[in-house]
């Protein structure tokens, strides 16, 4: 991402073999060895966010092959464990959209906060350069999308959205109760009050 803003002609795509700092939301490390991994960062249109997140996690998760599932409001899980991960950062009148892919890894640390997994792991072996292709395409036709259908086909294939007993990063506990027009989530607390987060992650209980 870094290399990315060197150029900020949206198109652009800026692809790495390792990371050496790579980061995830709120600056969590993401491990990134050589070679086992899709790395990219792309430059983009700006949409509003988070409804940017939703359209590029839909993208990785139709790039990947479907049947993967969304954790709002960036991670893409296969059985339960985090596979892949999207970051969105606004840059004027752009977006550098970073995208992560574990695809060959066969180890991970112990410590790691979410159990993470890789597409070898799970049984998907694909080419790094077969699923960059298919991931472009699947940005392009996602992020064009109208804010309404993101919206609209995340919930359709997310288990987060509705119904999901969650633990919010530095918040309430709760089930999920959709998103709003923004795309932010919304969670029922015990007491009935709806709380909408527009900060921070979800884990579930």
């Amino acid at each position: 991402m870094i290399e990315a803003r060197r150029d900020m002609q949206p198109g652009r795509i800026v692809g790495a073999e390792e990371q050496t700092a790579g980061m995830g939301r709120h600056g969590r490390k993401w491990i990134s060895p050589e070679g086992a991994g899709l790395y990219v960062s792309m430059v983009l249109t700006a949409k509003p966010v988070p409804v940017i997140m939703l359209a590029l996690g839909l993208a990785t998760r139709e790039a990947i092959g479907g049947g993967s599932d969304l954790r709002w409001p960036n991670d893409v899980l296969l059985n339960v464990k985090k596979c892949a991960g999207v970051l969105a950062q606004l840059e004027g009148d752009t977006i550098i959209a970073g995208i992560g892919i574990n695809v060959s890894q066969t180890e991970f640390p112990a410590d790691l906060e979410t159990p993470a997994t890789s597409l070898l792991l799970e049984g998907v072996k694909v080419a790094r350069e077969d699923l960059l292709v298919a991931l472009v395409g699947a940005v392009d036709r996602y992020t064009r999308l109208s804010s309404d259908e993101i919206l609209r086909q995340f919930t359709n294939v997310s288990s987060y959205v509705f119904g999901k007993r969650v633990r919010v990063e530095a918040g309430p506990e709760g089930v999920t109760c959709g998103l709003d027009p923004a795309g932010f989530l919304r969670v029922r607390e015990d007491n009935g009050t709806e709380t909408t987060i527009l900060a921070g992650g979800v884990r579930p209980i």
